[in-house]
């Protein structure tokens, strides 16, 4: 449009300054003499004409498209025609397989605008919406597929968005059941420091309700431990319509999914487990505060810090959002929870404990104490085994360690190390199968009260000298504790000594005496002598040679 006012304006020109001819213009400007003509009547060019394009090969059968568009008109929104579908009626019932798909979409679009309208049935309209600061909050799930462990797994992604600022606070979980909806608004609101102070809009989520009351507005049935969840936080619930209906009362948050995803999970993220995604999401969410929204000037998190002081404050206790069970230990010191298998300390064994199943962890506990922890299960069948929980029950049972699938589990997950495997090789080779074993087990056991690392360091230090006892290793793993500032173990630690830390006293022996071994002085002691004793030998009364006869014997 603007080539062709340029032109006009110089054919105008020219004709004005120079007095041109309309022939001498067109030639000069390269137009017709009718584009001249029309420049020279006004200098606003006329609009084009579009070509009202003709399809004779569909016009015998727009009345049976026509019908079909029609009858959609009482059917549900989603069994209506679409435009592939309709094309796909007309091929297989009236063999109509020379029209193109282009022509019978363009057809159907313009044609179901002009049925509806007679029809009176118009397209909804969305008015605007204003959000107050700290007022209102969106919360929705979305699915998300992540390389875990080197396995393609669907997981969920729960966004919490502030309708006001847009601040979003995204986190992954295996599944959207009640406990993954419950941890992630607790997170949401620790994350923000407060509740919105009017409501949160949600869609119709079975964690949150357990049935619609349809013809009754807005009004549901709501599950009893998320109706104890908002008491205790303090905040009401906004349900949208049931459908695709009520997804624009949200829109927010729906747009917040898919931007999410498209900017920060594509392509599918490769982690080793859902602690470390997330730890990656906390790190994004807060980049994401410096972008703006559409057409704002400021950006999100200035929004934000505008909204956080009208925030409701959060609650002194926490909410545990974890569903409470109460297994009973099987004979394999064993629970089962949701179709998997956890494992607990063995002299539970035959006991019920009480579980708290949460999005991404099961926690047990006997009372009040916590007993075990696992990252949790979402295979059928899966199974969670800790070594640890079997170690007084293979301290009797020394046999059953190597092939047990506790040990298994403990070689795949790195917890029993290269250390460990060397220091029990050699305490067999030493002490035989049953106390190598049990000195491993020992070792094992001061996992429990040391640091994984100190341990391993004493590992080492033992080896390196052949002492393969685990009153070594204990030795060892607290000299290193101490040296890296352990509060628990003895500061005074020689700064001198260097090489290894453990001494064999055969090695003392058979070592050059102008060496220092394992940091120790000198021995510049004399070679002790015997001389002192053999005075005891004056001493010693004189052995009679003579055999005395039976009267003196008697």
């Amino acid at each position: 449009m603007r080539a062709r006012v340029e032109v006009f304006a110089a054919i105008r020109r020219d004709a004005r300054v120079e007095g041109l001819s309309i022939r001498a213009l067109a030639f000069r400007h390269g137009v017709h003499r009718r584009t001249v003509r029309a420049a020279l009547e006004s200098a606003e060019p006329p609009e084009r004409k579009t070509p009202v394009r003709v399809s004779p090969k569909l016009e015998p059968f727009k009345p049976l498209i026509d019908a079909m568009l029609l009858g959609d008109v009482s059917a549900p929104r989603k069994q209506r025609h679409t435009a592939r579908r309709v094309l796909a009626r007309l091929v297989d019932e009236h063999g109509l397989d020379e029209v193109s798909y282009s022509t019978v979409r363009d057809y159907v679009r313009a044609r179901r605008a002009e049925i509806d309208a007679e029809v009176g049935r118009h397209r909804e309209v969305f008015v605007p919406q204003d959000h107050a600061p700290g007022a209102e909050a969106e919360v929705d799930f979305g699915d998300v597929w992540v390389i875990l462990n080197g396995v393609k797994t669907k997981c969920q992604l729960f966004v919490f968005r502030l309708s006001h600022s847009g601040k979003a606070v995204h986190r992954v979980y295996p599944s959207c059941g009640q406990e993954a909806f419950l941890e992630g608004h607790i997170e949401a609101f620790t994350t923000i420091g407060g509740i919105p102070t009017r409501h949160i809009r949600y869609d119709n989520l079975t964690s949150a309700i357990k049935s619609v009351l349809y013809g009754k507005g807005r009004n549901r049935v709501e599950n009893d431990r998320w109706a104890l969840f908002r008491s205790h936080y303090g905040f009401d619930a906004f349900y949208c319509q049931p459908g695709i209906e009520g997804a624009h009362e949200k829109g927010g948050v729906e747009g917040e999914v898919g931007r999410f995803r498209r900017n920060h999970l594509s392509p599918m993220p490769v982690v080793g487990s859902l602690a470390e995604l997330n730890e990656k999401i906390k790190a994004w969410d807060e980049a994401d505060d410096r972008r703006r929204i559409s057409n704002r000037l400021r950006t999100v998190g200035a929004d934000f810090l505008t909204e956080k002081p009208l925030l409701s404050s959060l609650p002194v206790e926490v909410f545990d959002p974890g569903l409470v069970l109460t297994p009973r230990v099987d004979r394999s010191s064993m629970i089962t929870v949701r179709m998997a298998k956890y494992s607990v300390p063995a002299r539970f064994i035959n006991r019920k404990v009480r579980v708290s199943l949460r999005a991404s962890e099961l926690a047990v506990f006997e009372g009040r104490s916590l007993i075990a922890v696992h990252p949790r299960v979402v295979a059928t069948g899966g199974q969670s085994v800790d070594l640890d929980h079997y170690l007084e029950v293979l301290k009797t049972k020394p046999g059953a360690l190597p092939g047990s699938t506790a040990l298994a589990r403990a070689r795949a997950a790195g917890t029993f190390t290269s250390a460990h495997e060397a220091f029990w090789a050699a305490a067999r080779k030493t002490d035989g199968d049953a106390a190598g074993t049990r000195e491993l087990i020992d070792v094992l056991l001061l996992h429990r009260s040391m640091d994984t690392n100190d341990v391993v360091a004493g590992l080492t230090a033992a080896l390196a000298v052949g002492a393969v006892t685990a009153d070594v290793v204990a030795v060892e793993a607290r000299i290193a504790a101490a040296r890296r500032g352990h509060p628990d173990c003895h500061p005074a630690v020689p700064s001198v000594l260097v090489g290894p830390r453990v001494v064999s006293l055969t090695q003392r022996r058979l070592a050059d005496p102008a060496s220092v071994i394992a940091g120790l002085p000198a021995d510049n002691r004399s070679l002790p002598s015997v001389a002192a004793y053999d005075q005891l030998l004056k001493l010693k009364p004189p052995i009679a040679t003579t055999t005395p006869s039976r009267e003196q014997i008697s």
